[in-house]
């Protein structure tokens, strides 16, 4: 009977135990909601006093139509979702182009041939060294007359090679990151260098880019934005124009800003689910 309480004793601690690292962890969750919550609601009271100082009259009622409109039991997307939608094309056109230009740079980095390190080191220093609105402009006023390529497209190729220029960099890192060993061991079965990239060094390099890369990908979605100095139809144009046209700065960029802010949460939190799948499948 004495040993039976001896044995169960062990186990009742790290019952207790658990409980308490449990209800620690409650906690600390809770506190940080509360800090949130707390956060939002000075920001919304300063806010909101701004606009009581500048008697600005809200109009949310307002808003309905700048998402869509039901005319004769048909749907009709508002400025907003038409300014979203050609905000999504626009990342994921030039997220494509910023991974391959990426990882052709990194490749180059990485070659032995002299000319393709240098025009790769010199590529990178000349993109992350000028500010992206400078190159905007370069990009619409000088290359695309020479090209014909319309703003559309001015814009995507020149968002593509500003993160293409630290895509370089996060794929180049994760090449590195592989062990040496699974190098000499794709060199030592024969395998070319495009099975060698495609079947042993980018499958194991990938969960070492993929964190990142997201944060990358997020970026440029932020970034986007500043293709509006160029009238591309984006999201963040859509608000402007619906401001000029209606005056409600207030809650048109309160709307544009939330808009983002679930686009790239949805972002993170899909990758974050994808990056979990590839770390159960490894081990």
């Amino acid at each position: 009977m004495q040993d039976r309480v001896r044995s169960s004793t062990p186990l009742s601690q790290r019952t207790r135990d658990q409980a308490k690292l449990d209800l620690r962890v409650l906690s600390q969750w809770l506190l940080s909601i509360a800090q949130a919550f707390l956060v939002f609601f000075v920001i919304g009271y300063f806010i909101w006093r701004g606009a009581q100082a500048m008697e600005y009259n809200w109009q949310w009622y307002r808003v309905e139509p700048f998402f869509y409109r039901v005319i004769d039991g048909e749907v009709i997307y508002g400025p907003l979702i038409r300014g979203l939608i050609q905000t999504l094309m626009l990342a994921a056109i030039a997220g494509v182009f910023a991974i391959l230009i990426g990882f052709v740079t990194a490749l180059a980095r990485l070659s032995n041939s002299i000319a393709g390190r240098i025009i790769a080191k010199w590529y990178l220093e000349a993109i992350r060294n000028t500010p992206l609105l400078v190159q905007l402009f370069l990009f619409y006023f000088v290359l695309a007359p020479i090209f014909s390529i319309d703003r559309f497209w001015a814009g995507v190729l020149c968002l593509a090679f500003f993160e293409g220029s630290f895509a370089a960099e996060i794929i180049r890192g994760g090449i590195v990151g592989v062990d040496k060993g699974q190098f000499e061991s794709a060199n030592a079965i024969g395998l070319s260098l495009a099975d060698k990239y495609w079947y042993i060094i980018v499958p194991q390099s990938l969960p070492l880019i993929l964190p990142p890369l997201t944060g990358l990908i997020i970026s440029l979605i932020k970034h986007s934005a500043i293709v509006s100095v160029i009238a591309v139809s984006e999201l963040t144009t859509a608000g402007l124009n619906l401001i000029a046209d209606t005056f409600m700065a207030f809650e048109i960029w309160f709307l544009v800003a939330g808009i983002y802010l679930a686009v790239t949460i949805t972002m993170s939190v899909g990758v974050s689910l994808f990056e979990r799948s590839l770390n159960k499948n490894k081990r």
